[in-house]
């Protein structure tokens, strides 16, 4: 009867074995201290990298002109310079420096030659003629290029005396503003351009006895240093520095055609400046 009472308490078991994990009963044979390793989880695909592409192979051109021989040659030149200069630093034998300053002497020799013809070819051909682009070299030509300036500028300042006006800021015990007086007194009286004195001391000068008193308008310009010469153009307030020190004549010329020319601001915009003219 027990016999039969156990086999029915464990037939139930035994069935639901099927739907359920298994009991440590039903694996007697592992004990009672084991470990099962968890499953491992699958891992994810690997991406394959991209395989590197070859930049696409350019065909040589077969019509391609061969490299001048010249070329090669001075190629060669000026590897054998460097060679032998070398050697003679390292070891400054007799031999070894004289070989050096032969091919040396050469070179000199190769490079004149290039000078003398280059030379011919200028005198010959005007457009690569140096001398005649610009201002000349020669004492006579320099003398009728700045007489042509000088006469150019002069009718250029005389039309700008209809517009502008020179500002010139002096102090009285300045010995560099009397010295400098009477050239743009003469200027003025010359070229028809007429020039406003500013004294900043309340000082005078002889030739500008009409001088003012400055009114603020040497600081608005940070005038530190006289004399002074401004452009200025009453009617827009446009005021450019003309120079410190004194100036001559052909300076005075050369820099206010410069300041009235349009492309001035353009290259120095920071030196123009806009103020109120009285």
């Amino acid at each position: 009867m027990l016999l039969a009472l156990l086999a029915a308490c464990a037939a139930p078991a035994v069935s639901g074995a099927a739907n359920e994990s298994p009991r440590f009963w039903g694996d007697t044979w592992r004990g009672w201290h084991f470990y099962e390793d968890p499953t491992p989880e699958p891992e994810p695909p690997r991406s394959v990298p991209p395989k590197p592409t070859r930049p696409p192979v350019v065909a040589r051109d077969s019509r391609r002109e061969p490299r001048p021989p010249e070329l090669a040659e001075l190629d060669r030149l000026r590897q054998r310079v460097e060679d032998l200069r070398g050697i003679a630093v390292m070891r400054p034998t007799e031999a070894n420096v004289r070989r050096y300053m032969e091919l040396e002497a050469k070179v000199v020799a190769q490079a004149s030659t290039f000078a003398d013809v280059a030379q011919r070819v200028a005198w010959t051909t005007p457009e690569l003629d140096p001398s005649l682009q610009g201002r000349p070299v020669n004492a006579k030509a320099l003398e009728v290029f700045e007489a042509q300036q000088l006469g150019e500028r002069s009718r250029s300042i005389a039309e700008l005396g209809r517009d502008y006006v020179l500002l010139f800021f002096f102090r009285g015990d300045c010995p560099y503003c009397h010295a400098f007086a009477p050239t743009l007194e003469a200027f003025q009286g010359r070229h028809g351009i007429r020039v406003e004195a500013v004294s900043l001391d309340g000082g005078a000068l002889p030739g500008f006895a009409s001088a003012r008193r400055d009114n603020g308008a040497a600081t608005a310009l940070r005038v530190a240093q006289v004399p002074a010469v401004y452009l200025a153009q009453p009617f827009t307030g446009r005021i450019v520095p003309i120079g410190f020190g004194v100036l001559s004549e052909s300076q005075l010329l050369e820099r206010i055609s410069a300041a009235a020319a349009p492309a001035f601001e353009a290259m120095v915009p920071s030196a123009v400046r806009q103020l109120g003219m009285p």
